[in-house]
């Protein structure tokens, strides 16, 4: 996975700016914690700017993505954090734990180097409604092989909170279902390079010519009507806080 991202890394931070919205959801779950741990931080998305944080990143074109004034950041993986126990207030894990190799020893060694909450970014596999699926079955595939359970998340965690996160329809952070109501950005290779699942289903040329064919007909705004008029959709994305 370090290899993937010093490939997708290449103007990461210029499409997957953090959307505010999705910001203070992650800040609020982590209450009072004055001292932050990132995991699996990337180029600093959705690190609070008022707290201590400490970021672990191993992929080294990520980091070099990171701005002057970002949190100090320790080049690492989530399975083996060279930290003490109970080291932090609380800890975040944005959009990353299907990319660990061993999901259940990462999120372990997060629950040890924290005193207080957990919060987890991630998406439910079981969820079956984002209809880019209907054109790219593999990614429901893709899905069931990488992502956790969300009853996982608790044999690993302890008790854990789970709350849908909507994603707002201008979304600012370009991960796979960011533009649920805005299609025709899945036709831009630049977009699509910022999103991992498109680098592991391989060549989807055909699905998005069917694409492309239904927004020029009007068969996707047909079939889809009813997402125009939303400001925020449920596209799978949950906040997992343990308690």
């Amino acid at each position: 996975m370090t290899s993937l991202y010093d490939t997708i890394g290449v103007n990461y931070s210029d499409l997957r700016k953090p959307d505010p919205r999705i910001a203070t959801v992650i800040h609020t779950a982590l209450g009072d914690a004055r001292t932050v741990l990132n995991v699996g931080a990337g180029a600093g998305s959705y690190e609070p700017a008022d707290r201590e944080v400490t970021a672990v990143e191993p992929s080294m074109e990520m980091i070099r993505q990171r701005r002057a004034s970002a949190a100090a950041v320790v080049r690492g993986c989530a399975e083996d954090l060279p930290f003490g126990d109970k080291s932090f207030d609380g800890s975040m894990a944005v959009l990353t734990v299907h990319h660990w190799a061993d999901k259940a020893k990462g999120l372990g060694e997060l629950r040890r180097v924290t005193r207080g909450p957990v919060v987890i970014l991630t998406y439910d596999p079981a969820f079956r409604e984002f209809w880019l699926a209907d054109y790219i079955p593999q990614l429901v595939a893709l899905d069931e092989a990488q992502m956790p359970r969300m009853a996982d998340y608790e044999r690993w965690l302890g008790p854990v909170r789970i709350a849908p996160v909507p994603v707002p329809h201008d979304c600012t952070d370009g991960f796979l279902s960011a533009y649920w109501r805005r299609p025709a950005a899945y036709l831009d290779p630049r977009v699509r390079a910022a999103m991992s699942p498109f680098w592991a289903v391989g060549d989807v040329s055909d699905a998005l010519g069917k694409l492309e064919a239904d927004l020029k007909s009007g068969a996707w705004a047909e079939c889809h009507a009813d997402l125009l008029s939303l400001d925020a959709y449920d596209c799978g994305y949950r906040l997992v806080v343990t308690c």
